[in-house]
């Protein structure tokens, strides 16, 4: 079916360190000076390893169909590349890499060139970096592994606070890791010089152009934007109430497509308390994150990014769901053109057309609406649903974990199992969940 933590845990590792050096070769082209082009001081750049593993894990199924792997790499690279320009941006307030000067850019993070890059990547990944790594680690004693992979890893994490201290200036911890971070350097630094002396040429910095300056004026200009009204632009307030209305407009739309489709009122709500769909408030918040800038585009436009990014992030959803909870809630085999039941052709049309529909009916009156609250009283009304929003997904997961695993004849062995069996019966879990079929775990 898919492979074990232990096989994901080295393909991180390696498709990190991999990665790192492609960077560094690319550069050794391009800039023609070394510099360590990742953030850590290890020869490792985390994002290529997260995003491979996320090639390993949820395209696992799409190694026979080229196309759909292909797609499925693009928009996987395209979540993962944004998330971390975004993120590091934040952190430390400038820009790691540009693509602006390019067209068919997204917000200066990635281009149309890269993305087919990344394809191809996914296609290599799936099809021949996995099988042959796999070879190489079953050659590796099981004792040997765990213990080298468990020292990587403790390696790793000690970089990473080393990162942390930096960014937050922790000064008398990076006085004492001095040494261990000259250590790592001196590592990056060999490896990289290997690489540049393999491509024949001297390296430039790499990153030249860090757009500080702008950074901290957009952010300070934000800042006093906020001020103004509650939740204004897209940010964390405004996203969060998205979510929450987006969750409970989504089961209330389900309710009533089922009703008139089938014939039957049924429970469309991913939680155990209130009719909330936990997909759509997640698909709303989504789609206004990646598509917020694009809201003046023309409808087919808009159409087009929601068909592909509705149908990955469907298809997404119906894997995680799978392999956490060993159960299926959506099935489209009797549907035409559909992708392992998990998505079909005439629901992706779907995704489009509500991603027009929301991005230039819905969410312009629901954000003048929620800027119309009060910035103190919006602000304990969000922190107060996302406590109760969160604590009821934690107890919706755990009852249908306990559910799944009663349905495998496995008896309660704790207190909280027999909590969880006595509040969360196999009649509630599947009214709650009407449609939801438990699946038999594959041999790997």
């Amino acid at each position: 079916m898919g492979n074990t933590y232990y096989e994901l845990a080295w393909f991180f590792l390696i498709y990190s360190f991999l990665g790192w050096c492609t960077g560094v070769a690319v550069g050794a082209v391009k800039q023609k000076t070394f510099t360590n082009r990742g953030l850590l001081n290890l020869p490792l750049c985390p994002v290529y390893g997260i995003t491979a593993v996320s090639f390993s894990v949820f395209l696992f199924e799409l190694r026979d169909n080229f196309f759909f792997l292909f797609l499925g790499g693009m928009v996987i690279s395209a979540f993962w590349i944004t998330v971390t320009g975004f993120v590091l941006e934040r952190i430390f307030r400038k820009k790691w890499w540009d693509f602006s000067q390019y067209r068919f850019q997204f917000n200066g993070y990635l281009n149309v060139g890269l993305l087919l890059v990344c394809g191809a990547a996914a296609v290599g990944v799936v099809c021949l970096g996995d099988p042959l790594l796999l070879k190489l680690l079953h050659l590796l004693p099981g004792g040997i592994g765990r213990i080298a992979l468990a020292v990587c890893f403790g390696v790793l994490l000690l970089d990473l606070f080393v990162v942390a201290a930096v960014a937050m200036k922790w000064r008398k911890y990076l006085q004492r890791l001095e040494g261990v971070t000259q250590n790592m350097q001196m590592v990056s630094v060999a490896v990289g010089n290997a690489i540049t002396r393999m491509v024949r040429r001297r390296l430039e910095r790499s990153y030249p152009d860090l757009k500080t300056e702008a950074l901290l004026k957009a952010r300070a200009a934000q800042k006093t934007e906020t001020k103004v009204r509650f939740a204004q632009g897209c940010c964390f307030y405004k996203l969060a109430w998205l979510f929450f209305i987006g969750a409970l407009l989504g089961d209330l739309v389900e309710t009533i497509f089922c009703r008139i489709t089938m014939g039957v009122w049924m429970s469309r709500s991913s939680l155990v308390y209130g009719p909330f769909s936990i997909i759509w408030g997640f698909a709303c918040a989504l789609l206004t994150v990646f598509l917020y800038r694009y809201r003046e585009r023309n409808d087919r436009y808009i159409f087009f990014l929601g068909t592909v990014a509705g149908g990955a992030y469907e298809y997404i959803c119906s894997v995680i769901s799978e392999r956490v909870f060993g159960a299926v809630f959506w099935d489209y085999s009797d549907i035409p053109f559909n992708l392992g039941g998990r998505i079909n052709l005439l629901y992706c049309f779907f995704w489009g057309i509500a991603a027009v529909v929301w991005l230039k009916g819905v969410y312009p009156f629901l954000s003048r609406i929620i800027e119309k609250l009060p910035i103190r009283l919006g602000a304990v009304l969000t922190w107060t649903m996302v406590i109760l929003m969160t604590a009821n997904m934690a107890i919706s997961g755990l009852a249908f974990f306990r559910y799944s695993e009663r349905s495998r004849g496995h008896e309660a062995s704790n207190q909280a199992e027999r909590f969880l069996d006595e509040h969360f019966p196999d009649e509630r879990i599947e009214k709650v969940y009407p449609k939801a079929k438990m699946v038999e775990p594959e041999e790997p």
